[in-house]
Order: structure tokens, then C-alpha cells, then sequence
């Protein structure tokens, strides 16, 4: 899962590391198309009839990073037919004899771009990383320079998104209905031919003629978010495969997959119970919140009316309502606590209708490069019952169930994961690539599973359950608010370096309580990132770089 916005820019888009800093999406764009990069495919097994292994022609692309293109089978059920080609990234350890493989870092989304979230996040990760390993990554297919996916056009998702309401209307329901089947019929019409092959068994598979054209006996392997759920469908396919694996912000991969109503229902819960934290603690530290007074939430659904009722205009000539102020929480309350007083402030400019409140940045059109292959995905991997009345009854108890957010997204357009239901209910189509089980990977070695107790995202209960599903899971738990816990807690950063450097399996019940707690005053500016070293969720960036970062 992992969420969109704070939003991507042109070249992909959403769900990275924590921040490890911004993602120069457009030089290493130019860097793939400034080079003669090609992926020359190796001959297939005629004997087998597996797919050839990718061979990579690798080409400076700037800063000490390598660029190549790798081709890798459409459809798996026929490996040795048309391809798909991947855009990958590199940058080696400096002492090449001393390292000890390749580390795979998988950002969140679906929909964010594992170039740029390598470009942007590699000087930020730990020391024994960058010099254990050469750290790799490529663009999913269907995402950025992997052919990415595109269903609704930038006019008219703009249209959609400007007519939202943060506090909707009785018709709300129908309308979120019928734009639903309005994107499924436009993922048809322009990406009909790919849209079968975007699901998480074939990027799972392409991963592993990836690491044979690497040269890598097993995978070490960072995920966060959505990079959890590929990682975990990749130990469940191969589980032999596993050197070390990391999944930090995990999914339930059962109830994501064939029971998504019941994996939809606690995303609601996690994200309105950390906004309704956020609110509580604003009453409880006026001084440092500074919005809503002696009741912070009735001024929060007081402000969507106010601001569905007079937008406000934008210095692009748009405007922005009570839909963009949710929009916009939706992301960036993943940054946890650290983030709460500069909320309280963004709040209160928008209460002053003040357009510089990073609240009131309506997506932007490089946000949707994101959102198109995050719904596309999700569509394709999950099993949504076909039954009208169960849609309803699921979306109206999902929206009442959590009042500060949930009726802006379930009732919204297609976007981020809240609204998918609306729309993979109705998807027609083959859905080839989907992965429905078994998750338990067996015979693997042992599989870390990193939980946020009050992440908003990827519930805690999520990775609890998915370390059990695991033969060999370990959990680890990260006592805080926020999205994901690698980079944005010392001790989560350290156990996971110790494990993916040399194997080192954190003790059972392992508990992480170092969260960075609010300043004692409120800054006068939105940060532009937060805690030192946060690996953050590529969603932020590439949604138009909201202003903050936070799928």
C-alpha cells in the first residue's frame, strides 16, 4: 500500500524509503535517455523453456550510479515471447572485494519508481549497507520508464479530483460508482495489452531474473509499504531464494489478496485513528498546535465544509477544498509525531484560506503518474466479490466508521487505496499475474517483519499477522505513529542492518520505542523532510513534492 501524496513528479510516482533524501527523477531520466543503454537478452533454454536471464549493459547515469535496461517476459505463461522492458539502477560498494552481494531496495506504492527511490535514498542509508552491498533497483512494469500504466488522462483526472468534496453529498455513493467504471473502461481502451501483466506474481518473478542477472545466488532484499507485499510473494515463489528479507510496514498478504474488504476496513481505522490522535493532541498542546481551540474536531470538519462551500484559489490558477485538505492529511500524517505542529500550523492557514498551507496543494498532474498504476495493481492483485450490495454496504460502513476521513475517500474518485473498492469491484479483464497463495513460504530462512504500532498506512495488525503466516517470520515492533520504522528509528535501523549484513535475527518479541517526539515550539515552515536518515515513502515526493513528505 502504500500511499500517494506529498506527491510525485513527472518522471513515476508513490507508495520510498522515508526520506533518504529527494529523487532527481529527471536527471536520471536523462541519463537513461542520454545513453545507449540497451539489455541484450540472453538466448532462452530451448531445453527448459524458461525465460532467458536479462543481460545488462550497464552505462554511467550520473553521481557514481549505473543505468541499464532489462528485458524480461510479458506473460509468464509464455517466457519466451514478447517482453517487457525494465529500467534498473545501481550504484556498487566501493571495496568490491569485500562486499557481500547485491541488496534489492523496493519502495512502496504501488506505483513509486525504485530508480529514483535508489538515486534519491542511497547516501542516506547506513554505511554498512552502502558498503556490504551494491544497492539496486529497478522500475516496476507498469510504473515510470517500465511502460508505465496510464487509464485516466491528466485533464480528466483534474476534473475528478476538482469536483470532490471533503464533506460529500448523498449522491456521493453513485458518482464514486460510476467514475470507477468510468476508469476501468479507460484502462481497457489505452492499457489493455500490459494491464494483465501488472500483478505482483510476475514482478515477483521478474525480481528473480533480476538477481540471476546479477549473479546473486540468493536475494537480500529492503521492501517497505507495497515493497513488503512483493517481497513476501516473492519468498512464497522462492523461498529458497531468500538470503535475507526485510518488510517493513507489511501487509496481511491474505486479506490483501483474496478478502480485500477485510484488508480495506482496518486501513480506514488505522488512518482516522491517527488523525484522531493528531486532533487530541492539538487539544491537549494548544501551545504548540495552535488549531482548534477546546475542540480540534469539530474545527477539522467545520474547515472541509467551510472549504468545500468557498474554495480556495491557488497561485496555478486552480483551487483547493475540503477534498485537497484531506488529500493531502491522507499522506503526510504517515511522518508521525515529529510532523504534528507544522499540521497544526497548515491547519490554521487554511482556516486563514491562506493558499501557502501545504494542505492546500491540489494534486498535480505528476501525481497521477502515480495513481494510475496504483490502482491498476491493486485491481489486478486483489479479488474483489462482484456483488453491488455488498460494494455499498462495505464502502457506507468503511466511510461511517471513520468520520474525519473516510467519507472524502471512500466516496472520492479513483485514487489511493481507499477508493480502490469502487473501482476493482467492477474490473473486467484478465488478471494472470495476480498471486493468491500460499504466503507461508516454506523452508525459508528466517524473514523480518517490521510493524508501526500506530502507522496509519499499513495497520500494526498487519504485520502481526503476516510474521505468522511466515514459517519463518520475526516481527519487530516499532512503538510510534507514523509510516514504516526503518530510518525513522535508530534501534529499527540498526536491527535491520545487523540482519541484512549478516543474518542477524533480532530476539523474539523486540520492541523499538525511540520514535522523535514533536518539537516544544511550532515551526514557522512545513520541513521538508524529517528525522535524519528516514526512508521515507516515495508516494511523498512524487506527488508533486507537496512541500513535506510522508503508501
Amino acid at each position: 500500500m502504500t500511499r500517494p501524496d506529498p506527491g510525485p513528479d513527472r518522471a513515476g510516482a508513490r507508495r520510498r524509503l522515508p526520506r533518504l533524501g529527494l529523487a532527481l527523477a529527471a536527471a536520471v531520466s536523462l541519463a537513461l535517455a542520454g545513453t545507449s543503454v540497451q539489455a541484450m537478452a540472453a538466448q532462452p533454454d530451448e531445453k527448459t523453456g524458461q525465460p532467458p536471464v536479462p543481460s545488462l549493459a550497464w552505462s554511467d547515469c550520473q553521481g557514481g550510479f549505473e543505468c541499464a535496461n532489462a528485458d524480461v517476459p510479458l506473460d509468464y505463461r509464455d517466457p519466451q515471447g514478447k517482453t517487457i522492458t525494465l529500467a534498473v539502477i545501481r550504484k556498487k560498494a566501493a571495496d568490491q572485494g569485500k562486499k557481500k552481494g547485491t541488496l534489492f531496495l523496493q519502495p512502496g506504492g504501488p506505483g513509486n519508481s525504485g530508480v529514483d527511490f535508489v538515486r534519491g535514498n542511497y547516501a542516506d542509508l547506513p554505511a554498512a549497507l552502502r558498503d556490504s552491498f551494491d544497492v539496486f533497483g529497478y522500475d516496476v512494469r507498469g510504473v515510470a520508464r517500465s511502460s508505465q500504466v496510464e487509464c485516466w488522462d491528466d485533464p480528466t483526472y483534474t476534473q475528478a479530483i476538482t469536483a470532490a468534496k471533503g464533506v460529500p453529498g448523498p449522491d456521493a455513493y453513485a458518482s464514486a460508482v460510476r467514475q470507477g467504471a468510468a476508469f476501468d473502461q479507460a484502462c481497457q481502451d489505452r492499457a489493455g495489452e500490459l494491464r494483465p501483466y501488472v500483478g505482483t506474481e510476475y514482478v515477483a518473478r521478474d525480481i528473480d531474473l533480476l538477481r540471476q542477472a546479477l549473479g546473486e545466488r540468493q536475494l537480500t532484499y529492503y521492501g517497505r509499504s507495497f515493497g513488503s507485499y512483493i517481497g513476501t510473494v516473492y519468498a512464497a515463489l522462492f523461498p529458497q531464494r531468500v538470503r535475507a528479507l526485510v518488510l517493513d510496514g507489511a501487509y496481511d498478504p491474505e486479506h490483501y489478496a483474496n478478502r480485500p474488504y477485510a484488508y480495506d476496513r482496518p486501513q480506514y481505522l488505522a488512518l482516522d485513528g491517527a488523525m484522531g490522535r493528531f486532533l487530541d493532541w492539538c487539544e491537549a498542546n494548544q501551545g504548540d498546535c495552535g488549531f482548534g481551540g477546546d475542540d480540534p474536531r469539530a474545527a477539522f470538519d467545520k474547515l472541509k465544509a467551510d472549504l468545500d462551500a468557498n474554495p480556495v484559489p491557488t497561485a496555478n490558477g486552480g483551487t483547493a477544498n475540503g477534498y485537497t485538505l484531506v488529500y493531502r492529511l491522507l499522506f503526510n500524517i504517515n511522518e508521525g509525531k515529529v510532523i504534528w505542529p507544522s499540521l497544526g500550523e497548515a491547519l490554521r492557514k487554511a482556516q486563514q484560506r491562506d493558499n501557502t498551507s501545504f494542505l492546500l496543494r491540489p494534486p498535480s498532474p505528476a501525481s497521477y503518474d502515480f495513481l494510475n498504476p496504483n490502482i491498476a495493481v491493486e485491481c489486478v492483485d486483489k479479488d474483489y466479490p462482484r456483488d453491488p450490495a455488498l460494494l455499498k454496504r462495505q464502502v457506507t460502513t468503511n466511510a461511517r466508521l471513520a468520520p474525519l476521513l473516510g467519507p472524502a475517500l471512500a466516496y472520492g474518485p479513483p485514487l489511493y487505496d481507499h477508493q480502490h473498492a469502487t473501482t476493482c469491484a467492477q474490473w473486467t479483464g484478465e488478471r494472470v499475474s495476480r498471486y493468491d497463495g500460499s504466503f507461508r513460504a516454506k523452508g525459508s530462512a528466517p524473514i523480518l517483519v517490521l510493524g508501526t504500532t500506530g502507522d496509519p498506512d499499513t495497520p500494526y495488525q498487519d504485520a502481526v499477522a503476516l510474521s505468522r503466516q511466515l514459517d519463518n517470520g520475526r516481527l519487530l515492533t516499532f512503538r510510534a505513529e507514523g509510516h514504516t520504522a526503518f530510518g525513522r528509528s535508530a534501534c529499527a535501523t540498526d536491527a535491520v542492518t545487523g540482519y541484512l549484513v549478516d543474518r542477524k535475527v533480532p530476539a523474539r518479541g523486540t520492541t523499538c520505542a525511540d520514535e522523535v517526539q514533536p518539537p516544544s515550539t511550532t515551526p514557522t515552515v512545513a520541513p521538508s523532510g524529517t528525522t535524519l536518515g528516514e526512508l521515507r515513502n516515495g508516494v511523498n515526493e512524487r506527488l508533486d513534492r507537496l512541500g513535506t513528505t510522508p503508501r
